[in-house]
């Protein structure tokens, strides 16, 4: 399937979203986000996909926001029009979302990327921060999704500096999973995808919420959200079946069910 800014299809039970604005290393723009997130949310519904993978080109990820859509930007339009709300729907996806991340992932692009569950990057990935060039800061989501993943005092510097962060700095303080080499990178992140698609599905959607929230909440809640969720699961035809074929020494196969 195909939209104005994106391309979509299925790889078995991987959903794939490929970012398409190829003049323009993939700048995000309204349309392009909201095009993204409806086809993100429609895997979501659909009970034959388990992963959704996100990718751009070799050159980019997406290098950014879209400038000359919001240089004549007034706050009384921003709070009328409610951009971000489309980004707001990402967090509620609750199937895994995995990035496909070559070339230059910044701004909005680094806030795609964050968004996203697992992140597979090539060894030429740079992600980043530029918007205190433009006077401006990260507005869906950068400055709370990144200090989350690296804590407050790195998050600063990398925002208030707007620098470019390589992929191997990325992965040593744990912003991203894997490096490969920028070939092999859709390889990878479809073998992550892969690797997901054969555990139980109602129990990775279970895994993400608990996880998710143990950002958000006291350790006492969250650790009641994981009981809740793991007594959940046992009524599921997915773990008698994981239970009996590690009984019977056989892989399981889940239904999802």
């Amino acid at each position: 399937m195909s939209s104005d800014f994106i391309q979509s299809w299925t790889e078995g039970a991987v959903g794939v979203i490929q970012l398409n604005r190829p003049k323009v290393a993939n700048a995000l723009n309204r349309q392009m986000v909201q095009e993204i997130v409806e086809q993100a949310e429609r895997y979501d519904r659909d009970q034959e996909i388990r992963v959704i993978l996100v990718k751009g080109s070799e050159r980019a990820f997406a290098a950014g926001a879209d400038i000359r859509e919001m240089e004549g930007e007034t706050p009384i339009r921003f709070e009328l029009a409610d951009p971000f709300a489309d980004w707001d729907r990402f967090t509620r996806i609750h199937k895994p979302m995995v990035a496909a991340v070559s070339g230059f992932a910044l701004g909005g692009g680094f806030e795609l990327a964050l968004h996203c569950d697992l992140i597979v990057a090539a060894t030429n990935a740079r992600f980043g921060f530029p918007e205190v060039s433009l006077g401006v800061l990260p507005g869906a989501g950068g400055t709370q999704l990144l200090t989350r993943a690296v804590g407050r005092k790195k998050a600063l510097e990398w925002i208030w500096t707007g620098k470019h962060i390589s992929a191997q700095e990325a992965l040593q303080i744990g912003i991203i999973n894997k490096i490969v080499e920028p070939e092999l990178v859709e390889e990878e992140a479809f073998r992550l995808a892969r690797t997901i698609v054969k555990q139980a599905p109602i129990a990775v959607r279970l895994i993400k919420e608990a996880v998710h929230q143990a950002e958000d909440v006291t350790l006492a809640d969250g650790m009641m959200l994981e009981r809740k969720n793991f007594y959940l699961a046992f009524a599921t035809k997915d773990q008698k079946e994981g239970m009996k074929a590690f009984l019977e020494k056989r892989p399981p196969i889940f239904k999802g069910e």
